[in-house]
């Protein structure tokens, strides 16, 4: 029999999502962020679930590669934008826009303008305060005039920017960014992105022409204290395997490596096959809820590579094969992920190969 460990990804949830993110963001487009495999959800099931999205953004050529492989037509975004001279080549074979965040990739355009090379959609990428990718926002019009001269570039020319701390709604630096970018793209033609999921769902005042929602897509938030729930989103993974051991422990006996838990009385300890080795974080304490039939129960001891332990005295009559969820319906990963001092985002994108993907 195969191993129990399951990733059941729900597309009705993933399309379910995208048109509440629609509902967020009235009369916006829609790039639809697929990266990372699509969060750790598959990238061509994210995809073809999604295929209503005006456009997929993606970290990767290889990313775009596979999805037009897959026969989606949708306009593509390359967000971090092309390496090397060689991309510009695939970018038009693909029919993929590019961001532009550097002077090098401006260098590269000009030298590809004089080789005759054919249009390419393109995005200027500002630096408003996050200080990651970006043309600083106080050079904005001087590229923007540089690229827009270029026959290699298309007439529409996009302007992004990225938030640093839309997932903090008392910040002021979200306000900060967003009237810097005002400022430096004031009088420049062209469709404006700033958008990530956190600041669709709690910045409206910045949703411009184009949101580009990657985690709410997935059902998962990474405002503080709020699962996707609370925002009306939907959970796109649920984890689960089953039980494949239930043992009886007397009080005062040790539980796993480095015998870190002691039984505060006799006890039924389940053992449930999925570890670190499948993606769960090795790092969630003791007290990190899981699922038995239905049921919260903790996690006791350290997460092993394969294995863990669980308090079932919670479920006295839990037995072998019971089954077993570790997040998504009815335990939010983001619960999860705050007891392992991460984020849910992580803990998606982090199922190893050896678990089994289903469609539901």
């Amino acid at each position: 029999m195969s191993r129990a460990t399951t990733a059941t990804i729900h597309l009705d949830a993933l399309r379910h999502n995208l048109a509440r993110v629609r509902e967020r963001a009235p009369g916006r487009r829609v790039m639809a962020v697929v990266k990372a495999d699509g969060y750790g959800h598959g990238l061509e099931r994210v995809a073809r679930a999604l295929a209503d999205a005006d456009a997929f953004g993606v970290a990767a050529l290889a990313d775009a590669e596979r999805l037009r492989a897959a026969g989606l037509d949708n306009r593509i975004v390359l967000l971090s934008g092309f390496d090397e001279a060689a991309d510009l080549d695939v970018l038009r074979r693909l029919g993929v826009d590019t961001s532009i965040h550097h002077p090098s990739q401006i260098a590269m355009l000009e030298a590809d303008a004089r080789q005759g090379g054919g249009p390419l959609r393109c995005w200027l990428k500002l630096d408003t305060g996050m200080h990651r990718l970006g043309i600083p926002a106080d050079e904005a019009k001087t590229v923007h005039a540089r690229l827009a001269a270029l026959a290699n570039v298309h007439a529409e020319l996009g302007l992004m920017s990225h938030f640093a701390s839309s997932d903090e709604l008392r910040s002021t630096q979200t306000l900060r960014q967003l009237e810097a970018f005002r400022a430096a793209t004031d009088g420049l033609p062209g469709p404006r992105s700033l958008c990530n999921s956190a600041a669709v769902l709690a910045w409206p005042q910045a949703h411009a022409d184009w949101i580009r929602p990657g985690g709410a897509l997935y059902g998962v938030s990474v405002i503080a204290g709020t699962t996707g729930a609370d925002h009306g989103l939907r959970p796109a993974m649920t984890l689960s395997t089953r039980l494949i051991a239930v043992n009886r422990v007397r009080r005062g006996e040790r539980i796993g490596y480095a015998a870190s838990w002691e039984c505060p009385e006799d006890m039924p300890v389940g053992v449930a096959a999925i570890g670190y080795g499948d993606g769960y974080p090795r790092h969630a304490p003791a007290g990190t809820p899981m699922l038995v039939d239905g049921v919260r129960v903790p996690v006791i001891g350290r997460v092993s590579m394969d294995l863990m332990t669980l308090d079932l005295r919670g479920v006295p009559d839990a037995r072998v094969g019971a089954p077993v969820v570790a997040w998504g319906e009815g335990l939010p990963v983001e619960e999860v992920a705050a007891q392992a001092g991460t984020i849910g985002y992580e803990l998606v994108c982090s199922i190893t190969r050896r678990v089994r993907f289903v469609e539901a």
